[in-house]
């Protein structure tokens, strides 16, 4: 599978060849859905949490005696029952993280990649490296390759210029290869990589 290679400029810089066990895998909606649940899932904080009996500030006196008031018994003013009291079976801080194998999540950015360049919304860049860090640059160069939405894969390294460059940009998120991941590509139409990224990305997903 071959793809011509641009540059920020919207010029041809030649064509690289991708390959098919990773670009042109199939694409699995069942297990990019599992994908995504499992990064979503995994991002949530937990930090949810509501104070149980033995947490709840308040005197551990029987408010009255047993018998003989013509109330309820009550063995605590901390029950749930009370104002100010305990919350019973409430939320307590806990992951909510999912497992899922890792030859899953490897088959899930498979499918992604391969499914955008299924689509014909995969594009290849020479390299990211810009002359300036103004966002209005970036922002026309886009504009010339025809990018509105899209997540731009870069090398292990990012240009510190482009980075900033592309900060305030709506719908356009930059990620490391290091940070290639489902989500966030299938979020956005379009998917942009970079020479280096798409070496990287074929030496850790190909068979």
């Amino acid at each position: 599978m071959k793809l011509a290679v641009k540059t920020l400029d919207n010029k041809d810089a030649g064509s690289v060849e991708l390959d098919a066990s990773v670009f042109g895998a199939p694409v699995r909606k069942d297990i990019l859905l599992a994908m995504v649940r499992y990064q979503l899932a995994k991002r949530r904080a937990g930090t949810h949490k509501t104070r149980g009996i033995s947490e709840v500030s308040g005197t551990g006196k029987k408010p009255y005696k047993q018998k003989g008031t013509g109330n309820a018994r009550q063995g605590s003013l901390r029950s749930p029952q009370f104002r100010g009291g305990a919350v019973i079976f409430g939320p307590v801080n806990r992951s909510h993280a999912i497992d899922l194998p890792k030859k899953v999540r490897k088959m899930a950015l498979k499918s992604a990649l391969s499914s955008k360049a299924a689509e014909g919304k995969l594009v290849i860049i020479e390299n990211v490296t810009a002359k300036s860090h103004k966002t209005k640059e970036m922002v026309a160069s886009f504009k010339q390759l025809g990018i509105a939405s899209a997540v731009i894969v870069t090398g292990a390294d990012m240009d510190v210029n482009f980075a900033r460059a592309t900060t305030n940009i709506p719908l356009i998120d930059v990620l490391s290869i290091n940070g290639a991941n489902v989500y966030d590509i299938l979020r956005r139409d379009m998917l942009v990589l970079t020479k280096e990224a798409v070496t990287a990305l074929t030496e850790k997903l190909k068979d």
